[in-house]
């Protein structure tokens, strides 16, 4: 390996990546240089032939109204045109090595390296200093990192070379939980006793059963008790698949979602028995996880924490597509990285048609672990490639509201360090479509559609005795609900020019109004509300079980099986989606908060899940909550342009 000093500073003509010296790194929190000795590790990524013309081809292939629109390249085709070459690979990899860094990893999109401080002030202009952050000494670059004019036009960005808190991501999914939290007395019920039963109830469709002594003002009449958790053929009936008699056969559907069950075939195909519909058969599912290379399980939670949502998306995307061709892909931790290469890994391969992605962060955190410039880049550039070859990819829209400091204080799935109220990241991203939630209602056992609101809800529960609630029930607060909102980090793609009102394009989540219009989300939304769940079935090394999960988490992967649907309506690929997306918005069923359309008084249930544990578990749940974001008619901030139906499916058949 080569020493620093055969290496040449970058000089005034070098390519400054911004954004790398983090905020955070002020003069006044200086603690000094890092040892020259010290190690770190970072990321190059690479930026390709032709940056420019992957947007512009991406963009093209994309929108209907374009000449070049479906015309997508094969993933061989898109390397020759716009994929790194070997030529730049071996500059940017001698460039390294010649600064003294070592070269632990190359992929098409990325060069790993490591080396000490020296090396790293060599290679990027400036060194490693100590920050005091806090009370705690973390290491950043001490400017924004520079690389030579000889190799700036093959580097997209530089990342990972700053030690603030790690990025890592969540699942967007939540149990709905069966605990016996004690509660205050504090507030009375409306009766000195209600005549819920002692043993679970739950209604086959909205308002089926009537449970006596909810409070009296939260609700115009007794209220329903809540509907029993949703299955597939449920699902399929309410949005129109059943209709159609699509199934997405042709079409390949992929999840990606952190390390791997060990059960997962096994228990995608007893569920799908369980209720009604076909197992998987032989070559329908592949899975591509490797133990072997797993880190961060202690951050992350590992193979176990991350099975539910496995199971979740799997399940949802097979239920809704039953004929679909499914790929899991396992990425090796839950971060920003190892999520980006198991995406890279589907789309340089082209292993599927359509991508669900259950998981996201926010962008602006408390912590300093913000969402860098060059992650930003490193992601689009896969999310266009994706385009290019006619793969569509999707993200969880995120479970808390408008992820504001006031949600985050009382949300069961919140990021605690956020720093304001905001979109979330990658869904937030103008080349992904953005999968929100909704509470759905059931008209009749068999499963038709009733009716949809927004997916915020409130919780209340009701004391072991039964005679109070807590907290008072038209004061609960925020406790779970699809995420959404003004972006203040992308412009306003064209596809939601028309479409997406000015007052909302122009707001940002804290208020503020900007000349320039926003990207806004989300999308489109499907069923995901904590309260109207849906089953799911798991083993994972126990005795295998089924319960209800709610969560953008389910939205996504049920939107991704529709979009495979669509795929066999067409006999096209759709590619990204949203361009098609918002032509279609007068197709799609428009949804509006349940409350705000029909009266003031706020949409309940009651969830009665009996005696658990010898103690009564029953609790008020109020819907169309949202915190800041309103489904209102037309495209709101809560369930974009809303939900799709059978119309939009054969809207796509050519």
């Amino acid at each position: 390996m080569a020493g620093p000093s055969q290496a040449s500073t970058p000089s005034a003509t070098a390519k400054t990546i911004s954004g790398s010296h983090p905020a955070w790194a002020t003069a006044s929190a200086d603690a000094g240089s890092l040892s020259s000795a010290t190690e770190i590790t970072g990321t190059v990524y690479l930026a390709g032939q032709d940056p420019a013309g992957l947007t512009a081809y991406a963009t093209a292939v994309s929108d209907p109204s374009n000449a070049s629109y479906g015309k997508f390249l094969t993933a061989a085709q898109y390397q020759a045109r716009f994929g790194a070459t070997k030529a730049q690979i071996s500059a940017v990899q001698k460039w390294a090595e010649d600064s003294g860094l070592k070269v632990l990893s190359t992929t098409a999109h990325a060069i790993t390296v490591k080396g000490t401080n020296a090396a790293i002030t060599k290679a990027f202009g400036t060194g490693e200093h100590q920050y005091k952050v806090s009370g705690q000494l973390r290491h950043a670059p001490a400017q924004d990192l520079k690389v030579p004019a000889s190799v700036s036009s093959a580097i997209l960005g530089v990342d990972g070379l700053s030690s603030a808190g790690s990025n890592v991501v969540r699942p967007d999914s939540h149990k709905v939980v069966t605990d016996t939290t004690a509660t205050s007395k504090g507030a009375t019920a409306d009766k000195d006793k209600t005549s819920l039963p002692t043993t679970a109830t739950c209604s086959a469709y909205w308002g089926q059963k009537t449970a006596k002594g909810a409070p009296a003002g939260f609700t115009k009449k007794d209220v329903a008790f809540d509907q029993c958790s949703l299955y597939p053929s449920q699902i399929r009936k309410a949005y129109g698949i059943t209709s159609t008699g699509l199934t997405g056969k042709g079409a390949t559907i992929a999840i990606v979602d952190a390390y791997g069950s060990s059960t997962m075939a096994a228990d995608a195909n007893q569920y799908a028995t369980n209720h009604g519909d076909k197992a998987f058969k032989k070559g329908q599912y592949t899975e591509y996880v490797d133990s072997s290379q797993w880190t961060n399980e202690d951050l992350c939670g590992g193979a176990d924490g991350w099975a539910p949502e496995e199971a979740l998306d799997v399940e949802m995307a097979h239920g809704l597509a039953p004929d679909a061709n499914v790929v899991y892909v396992g990425a090796n931790s839950c971060t920003d990285d190892d999520l980006l290469a198991a995406i890279s890994k589907i789309v340089d391969n082209h292993l599927a048609d359509v991508v669900s992605n259950s998981w996201g962060e926010i962008m602006h955190t408390t912590d300093d672990a913000d969402v860098t410039a060059s992650e930003i880049a490193a992601y689009e550039q896969v999310f266009q490639e994706a385009a290019i070859e006619g793969i569509g990819i999707g993200f969880s829209a995120g479970d808390c509201g408008d992820s504001s400091p006031l949600a985050a204080a009382t949300g069961a799935n919140c990021q605690t360090d956020t720093s304001r109220a905001q979109a979330n990241w990658p869904d937030s991203d103008p080349w992904v479509t953005s999968v929100g939630g909704t509470a759905l209602a059931l008209a009749d056992k068999n499963g038709k559609y009733g009716f949809e609101t927004d997916m915020g809800t409130t919780r209340s529960t009701l004391s072991a005795d039964g005679k109070s609630w807590s907290p008072v029930p038209a004061a609960a607060p925020f406790y779970f609900g699809g995420g959404g909102g003004t972006s203040e980090d992308f412009a306003q793609p064209g596809y939601q020019r028309g479409v997406v009102p000015d007052t909302l394009s122009h707001t940002l989540m804290t208020g503020q109004k900007t000349a320039q219009a926003k990207r806004v989300t989300p999308d489109i939304s499907m069923v995901g509300d904590l309260y109207t769940s849906v089953l799911v079935g798991i083993s994972d090394g126990a005795a295998y079980s089924e319960g209800g999960y709610g969560g953008t988490s389910v939205s996504s992967p049920e939107f991704a099986a529709v979009q495979a649907d669509a795929i066999q309506a067409g006999h096209h690929a759709i590619g990204f989606a949203n361009p098609a997306i918002y032509a279609r918005s007068h197709v799609t069923t428009d949804v509006v908060d349940k409350q705000a359309q029909h009266s003031s008084t706020p949409l309940s249930s009651v969830y009665d899940a009996g005696v658990v544990n010898g103690n009564l578990l029953v609790r008020l749940i109020g819907f169309g909550q949202d915190t800041s974001l309103n489904a209102v008619r037309g495209y709101d901030d809560a369930t974009g342009v809303g939900s799709p139906n059978a119309k939009y499916l054969t809207s796509y058949h050519f």
